[in-house]
Order: structure tokens, then C-alpha cells, then sequence
């Protein structure tokens, strides 16, 4: 049997009822998903609807409308847009968030946070100012 090809006990099930039977997927699948690669820089702004994670290095400006994740050991030298972002890496810019930032305890951020909501996980630091704003942009954003 090839990797890629219905297992027997479905094929049998699909044969009978002419139709293809939907794979059970989890809640997020369809939101597509980009990752940084731990060897990988990218110079230059992405932009994407889906999620990104970050497990290298972003020179450049990241906008999701979804969700960024940056992994320990990541660093952004640029700024962060997203509806949440979840941090764990190294930030050297702002973000921008419209529902929500996490930091976790290896996280460091040397730029302002905007944001409606925001965890600080012990041992998380930011240096700049964190502002608690509607909709995680301000009106001179």
C-alpha cells in the first residue's frame, strides 16, 4: 500500500457508497501555516492571512491576520502585526496586536506592545512601553 492511498477498510466503505469519505481534520486546518525554518533568514516584509512561525530569523516586518509564533532562540529585527502573537524568541521592534500577546519566560521584546490583552510569563521582559489599547491599534497608529 502507497503512503498516499486509502487504507483497505475505507476503500471498501467508499467503493460501496460512491462518494470519498471526509478525513477527520483538526479544528485548524484550512489556515495555512508558513515556518521559518531555525536555519533560515528572511530579509524583507511577508505578509500572509495564515499563521507564521518563526524558528530562524525575520529582517523585516511580519503581518499575519491570524497568528505569529516565535520560537525560542528566533529573532525578529523588525516589527510584528497580527491578530495574536505568541512570543518566545527575541523582538527587536514593535507589535501590534488586535487581540492578544503572550510572552513566554525566554521571551524579550525591545519595542512598545500594543494590545488589548497581554500575559507576561515570568521571566519575559520588554523594554518599551506596553500600551493595553482597543483593538491593539492606537489612533496614531
Amino acid at each position: 500500500m502507497a503512503i498516499f492511498s486509502t487504507p483497505p477498510a475505507e476503500a471498501g466503505a467508499e467503493a460501496a457508497s460512491g462518494a470519498k469519505q471526509p478525513f477527520n481534520r483538526r479544528k485548524g486546518d484550512g489556515i495555512p501555516l508558513s515556518i521559518i525554518a531555525k536555519d533560515m533568514t528572511v530579509t524583507g516584509d511577508m505578509s500572509t492571512e495564515g499563521v507564521v512561525k518563526v524558528e530562524g530569523r525575520v529582517k523585516g516586518t511580519i503581518r499575519s491576520s491570524t497568528q505569529v509564533i516565535i520560537s525560542p532562540g528566533a529573532v525578529i529585527e523588525g516589527d510584528v502585526e497580527t491578530k495574536e502573537a505568541i512570543v518566545a524568541g527575541d523582538v527587536q521592534g514593535n507589535i501590534r496586536a488586535t487581540e492578544r500577546v503572550e510572552l513566554q519566560a525566554s521571551a524579550v521584546v525591545k519595542g512598545d506592545i500594543a494590545t488589548p490583552k497581554i500575559a507576561i510569563l515570568e521571566g519575559g521582559r520588554v523594554s518599551g512601553a506596553v500600551a493595553m489599547t482597543d483593538g491593539g491599534m492606537s489612533k496614531s497608529s
